[in-house]
């Protein structure tokens, strides 16, 4: 069915135009005009900037949001002490809770921002730890999340074998997350057939994983975009160590032929010769401010990355707060505060750092879901911020300074409209289906907490 739409003004790939009118059919972009006359029957919308990519989720975590924040008892509270919290609250869920979770926060993301997701699935069998009937089932539980809302879908099934360096045997607590690799190869096979649904290969970490189970992966599915975990913590990279005598990055260099296809999820902790590396090879930097905030994981350097040409995107990861402005927001003021210096990611050739910051993190996080979005340009999936013209933020402001004010002013606030994949999804900065997807989102998660209290 084609749709015509009409914009004011919009952020196209040669920069801020007028005038803009877009034709989208089968969810796709086929044409644009620039600086023509807005036809009676056009959908309008003053101002238009791309969806931005989501590059990294584990949307069950939605339901933990609030959840965590309670110093425990030996008062020391770290990544690993929040890992366990989540182990004992993921034994409940169910494929309906699964399901519901999901949508509740891919209806989220479309609100805040982001018409894309990369999907970290690693949630596999039941709460016992034995295989559904469709090794898939909750694969697919997402699947159905992403149709009901309309937002588009990486799913990156995750492999998970082991609980450390050099195959430790798994622990109790991550038997619903636990495959084999004939098992993870029916599932991938499953998924990938579904129309629109991009499947891609996600070992969970070098810990996760042996040295054998990581070569047959990247080859299982080498057209595919390829995530994985890599130095989120300190601890993760001294058991590195200890086990290879390398750090994660640098093993994984020394071991992989590391190239675009891959995003390194965090890699907060590299070295001054990894940060070369990695954006030397073109593979995307996958990086969640706002969870590894939350969760004290460190810094990633990107200042120097992007120096060395580095690419990146940004993810919810968590999802604890889902607002793609704080994602881009986050990364620069973690910028600031460990360099004391303001517009650290901006430079001479953008100086408005919430423009390069955006227009960086569309290019990346497109890449890393091996998508064709993050772009107002023909062929591209038709995926739109329309923001709200009006808004007090707004007034006065022209270009640059739009996205400046999105991103470190107004935020989610200032969407109105959110079109994803040529429909309407978002209206008034409400989802279409919130009503409903809210409601059954009470009913599972009420449930939920009534177990694990």
């Amino acid at each position: 069915m084609k749709q015509r739409f009409f914009f004011g003004r919009a952020l196209l790939p040669q920069g801020w135009v007028k005038n803009v009118g877009m034709e989208v059919d089968g969810g796709l972009i086929r044409s644009l005009t620039v600086g023509c006359s807005r036809d009676p029957g056009d959908s309008y919308g003053a101002l238009a900037i791309p969806g931005l990519p989501n590059l990294h989720s584990h949307a069950f975590q939605r339901a933990m949001a609030g959840l965590t924040e309670r110093r425990g008892p030996n008062n020391a509270d770290d990544f690993w002490s929040w890992r366990d919290v989540m182990y004992r609250f993921v034994g409940y869920m169910d494929p309906d809770d699964i399901a519901a979770i999901a949508a509740y926060a891919y209806a989220d993301m479309l609100e805040a921002g982001f018409t894309s997701v990369g999907e970290f699935h690693y949630v596999h069998r039941t709460p016992e730890g034995g295989l559904y009937d469709d090794p898939a089932e909750l694969a697919c539980r997402h699947i159905q999340a992403a149709e009901t809302t309309g937002i588009a879908l990486t799913l990156l099934p995750v492999f998970y074998a082991a609980s450390n360096f050099g195959g430790v045997a798994p622990s109790t607590q991550q038997r619903r997350f636990i495959n084999d690799l004939e098992t993870y190869a029916k599932i991938h096979e499953r998924t990938r057939k579904v129309p629109g649904v991009i499947t891609g290969v996600a070992p969970h970490s070098l810990r996760a994983v042996t040295p054998a189970q990581l070569a047959v992966l990247t080859d299982l599915s080498p057209d595919t975009p390829l995530h994985i975990h890599i130095a989120e913590q300190v601890k993760e990279v001294e058991d590195c160590k200890a086990w290879s005598g390398l750090r994660p990055v640098e093993w994984l260099f020394q071991n992989a032929n590391v190239d675009q296809r891959w995003c390194l999820v965090h890699a907060t902790h590299i070295t001054e010769e990894e940060t070369k590396a990695l954006a030397g090879s073109k593979a995307v930097a996958g990086l969640c401010p706002i969870t590894e905030a939350n969760l004290g994981d460190g810094i990633f350097p990107a200042r120097d990355f992007l120096s060395a040409g580095g690419c990146f995107g940004v993810g919810s990861d968590s999802n604890v707060q889902i607002d793609a402005a704080g994602e881009l927001r986050l990364l620069e003021y973690s910028q600031r505060l460990s360099g004391r210096v303001r517009n650290a990611l901006a430079d001479l050739d953008q100086a408005s750092t919430g423009t390069r910051l955006f227009e960086k993190a569309l290019v990346g996080g497109a890449q890393a879901l091996g998508r064709r979005v993050g772009a107002i340009a023909e062929g591209f999936r038709a995926d739109i911020l329309v923001l709200d013209d009006t808004h007090p933020d707004l007034a006065g402001k022209d270009d640059d300074a739009v996205l400046d004010t999105w991103v470190f002013g107004g935020g989610r606030a200032l969407i109105d409209t959110v079109i994803a994949g040529g429909k309407v999804t978002v209206e008034k900065g409400r989802h279409i289906a919130r009503e409903k997807i809210n409601q059954q989102y009470r009913d599972r998660i009420t449930k939920l907490l009534d177990h694990t209290r």
